[in-house]
């Protein structure tokens, strides 16, 4: 057997959320680890910033 990781981006999911999802489609899951999170206008905000101080 071969172990696997991959790094997952969602948007307002919780980790019991993607762990029922990807084991409704058969896949088992060893772990979930949060790595980063961050307000969902942040980066909007940002980008905004940018553009009007170029």
């Amino acid at each position: 057997m071969k172990h696997q990781n991959y790094i997952l981006k969602v948007t307002d999911a919780r980790k019991a959320d993607i762990r029922k999802a990807l084991k409704e489609a058969g896949i088992d899951v060893r772990a979930i680890t949060e790595i980063y999170s961050e307000e969902a206008g942040e980066e909007k905000d940002a980008e905004k910033k940018a553009d009007e101080n170029p």
